[in-house]
């Protein structure tokens, strides 16, 4: 599967996210999951120095690993792909200020909290809901790298109509449902 082509990569998270309470309740937990994780990757020692940022925003492996995520984002879709590399930056910044308030001994719990809870409900979205294991255990790469991008484009897509180019959305909906059935079909011949 090719990392920078985006028809195919939402299609592969599509063909796993196709029952409506599974994606909203991966709308809910995707986001604060990238939080949390940035919340504690405060906590890593700075790898630059900079004069120019506050204090409290640290050039850490949490910073570089925002600006990886949100630098991939830009290059699957430039106008979505900047909008959530903008919200990625926001969540680092928003984490930061957070981690440096809370300090590590209260942090470390938080976080811990917020990551089981919500990987629970991701779980749960799956199981009941999708009937469908997680698309982690095929693909660890969209789970932790492109399920912020690809919430943030099904929002778009469902509230404003976003399409990256036109007929997006329609190729995309071909390939998930072709996967779904490939899917089913395989599961039935290890039923049958």
């Amino acid at each position: 599967m090719a990392l920078l082509d985006l028809e195919q990569q939402f299609a592969f998270y599509g063909a796993y996210h196709s029952n409506p309470t599974n994606v909203f309740i991966h709308i809910l937990f995707v986001w604060p999951i990238l939080f949390t994780s940035q919340t504690i990757l405060y906590f890593t020692p700075s790898v630059l120095s900079s004069g120019f940022l506050p204090h409290v925003l640290v050039l850490n492996w949490g910073f570089f690993g925002t600006l990886f995520y949100a630098l991939f984002y830009i290059a699957l879709d430039k106008k979505a792909g900047s909008f959530t590399a903008f919200l990625t930056f926001l969540c680092w910044v928003a984490s930061s200020f957070l981690a440096k308030a809370l300090g590590f001994s209260l942090a470390w719990k938080v976080v811990l909290a917020a990551q089981l809870f919500c990987w629970t409900g991701q779980f749960i979205g799956h199981g009941v809901f999708e009937k469908r294991a997680p698309a982690l255990l095929d693909n660890l790469a969209q789970a932790f790298l492109m399920a912020p991008f690809f919430v943030v484009l099904e929002v778009l897509q469902s509230c404003v109509g976003y399409e990256p180019y036109p007929g997006f959305k329609t190729k995309v909906k071909a390939r998930i449902d072709a996967d779904i059935k490939q899917w089913q079909e395989k599961k039935q011949t290890k039923h049958s």
